[in-house]
């Protein structure tokens, strides 16, 4: 329950802001966050960190698979 207050009032908090800085600011930030992301030294690392990851996430998706398929087997034959 604490997450969740936290939650809402970081959102809130972040609603308004972000509703103060306006357009202008948020315009700017993405100027940097898009001159960020084209940095080619950032997208070599993003690129070996998807490499190194992909092992990882393929198992973890056939894990969700995997235990969604298991789940659906067992109502099945319950209900």
């Amino acid at each position: 329950m604490k997450f969740r207050t936290g939650l809402i009032i970081g959102l809130g908090v972040g609603y308004v802001l972000g509703a103060r800085a306006g357009r202008e600011r948020y315009e700017q930030i993405k100027t940097t966050v898009d001159g960020i992301l084209g940095n080619e030294n950032v997208q070599k690392v993003t690129a070996v960190a998807d490499r190194t990851t992909q092992r990882a996430r393929t198992a973890a998706g056939n894990g969700l698979v995997s235990a969604s398929n298991s789940v659906r087997d067992r109502v099945a034959t319950t209900g």
